[in-house]
């Protein structure tokens, strides 16, 4: 199999919303912490924090928490770029680049994720390539589930760990 096979992926998930409340859903402190993330913290190049509601901007930096997780377990990194419609990208894991782009296809939008840059010696193809498209494929189909009905799929009770929806 060709290395190179295992330094990206892409997901995508169609979704039953305007572009404007998915893109909201995915660039501000709020909308992330609806489907994705326990708590989201965020400065703008500045340092100064940005409030819950407001849209994100590239270079900006932030803190995440998840659900299922002590405070310990954090990722920090820097938003990469923020377009205000309908690109939005940041550093994750590694440091690698995920980027999501929202589009119409067949008259529905679409959500896509591309993370690149993945490393591909063995643990990273593991804990990288198979680790974080397995996280995004579940926070993905919750983005769908809260932007569609509501439902919050996400374990929150910080006692039962180990389960596939933290």
């Amino acid at each position: 199999m060709d290395k190179n096979q295992w330094s990206a992926f892409k997901l995508r998930v169609n979704i039953n919303s305007d572009i404007q409340t998915a893109y909201r859903a995915i660039a501000t402190a709020e909308g992330l912490e609806s489907w994705f993330l326990r708590k989201a913290l965020f400065k703008d190049p500045k340092g100064k924090s940005k409030e819950p509601s407001s849209l994100l901007a590239a270079r900006d930096t932030y803190e995440w928490y998840w659900h299922g997780y002590p405070d310990s377990v954090v990722e920090k990194g820097t938003i990469l770029k923020a377009n205000g419609q309908d690109v939005f990208a940041f550093t994750f894991s590694l440091k690698c680049p995920v980027t999501i782009t929202l589009y119409k296809d067949v008259g529905t939008l679409i959500v896509e994720l591309l993370e690149n840059d993945l490393p591909t010696d063995e643990t990273s193809m593991m804990n990288h390539f198979v680790g974080d498209s397995r996280g995004w494929i579940f926070y993905l189909t919750n983005l769908k589930s809260v932007l569609e009905g509501g439902l919050d799929l996400r374990n929150k009770d910080p006692k039962l760990t180990n389960v596939i929806t933290a």
